[in-house]
């Protein structure tokens, strides 16, 4: 009888906080059993998962090692902190204060700046209650990534970026959080121009077999799963 995976993670084949949580197994050599949360369904807002999650959102993972608590834990970037923790290699953040405060900064500038305004239950509410169709949300999608990573690019423009990734030679946090935009941009077919730093980046992480396996396109539930 094979051995059960530590963690269970509840996630979905295109969502961007799922896609973080998939890369940063992968980066760390950890293993999970991913639940569909279909999210065109609306699997979301169904008993069972508001008793794992009651906001509703994907992702959340449980850690069944011996002496966890074993209570969903929830926000992609505090289960990210959650996996440095307790499998601290390779780690996510670099060791000096600045760096780390740097890099959650990017992230933020990520995944609570840009993310949120394109998650399915903006859309829902847009639809429903603001009378979006689907030309008036496509819009709205590339609005907010367009602002999203055109301050991204000036930031690393205005630092002096110069290193493979967000922060250095590995990549790390700050890395996972412009994939995981960037790969959901592909799905909606979206992109913003003029962002060569950010390029030069995500290159770096599609080389990285960690960010490859971890492709919303490769996920069970996508329409052409590979």
């Amino acid at each position: 009888m094979s051995e059960q995976p530590r963690f269970e993670l509840y996630g979905f084949w295109r969502s961007s906080a799922t896609y973080r949580v998939r890369v940063a197994l992968n980066l760390k050599r950890l293993h999970a059993r991913e639940h569909l949360v279909n999210l065109d369904a609306g699997a979301q807002r169904e008993a069972g998962f508001l008793a794992i999650n009651p906001l509703g959102a994907i992702p959340a993972l449980i850690d069944r090692a011996p002496g966890q608590s074993a209570a969903p834990i929830t926000q992609s970037l505090a289960i990210l902190e959650y996996l440095d923790e307790v499998q601290p290699a390779p780690p996510l953040l670099p060791a000096d204060p600045a760096g780390r405060a740097r890099v959650r900064s990017l992230a933020a500038m990520l995944v609570a700046d840009t993310h949120p305004l394109i998650t399915p239950r903006v859309r829902f509410y847009l639809a429903e209650q603001a009378g979006f169709d689907a030309g008036a949300w496509r819009g709205w999608q590339t609005q907010w990534f367009t602002t999203g990573l055109q301050a991204f690019e000036r930031r690393l423009a205005q630092e002096g970026h110069g290193a493979p990734f967000c922060h250095g030679t590995v990549p790390g946090l700050a890395d996972i959080c412009l994939a995981s935009i960037l790969v959901v941009m592909r799905v909606f077919q979206i992109s913003v121009a003029d962002t060569p730093l950010i390029d030069r980046i995500m290159a770096a992480c599609e080389a990285d077999a960690a960010f490859a396996a971890a492709d919303p396109r490769r996920q069970p539930g996508a329409p052409q799963a590979v």
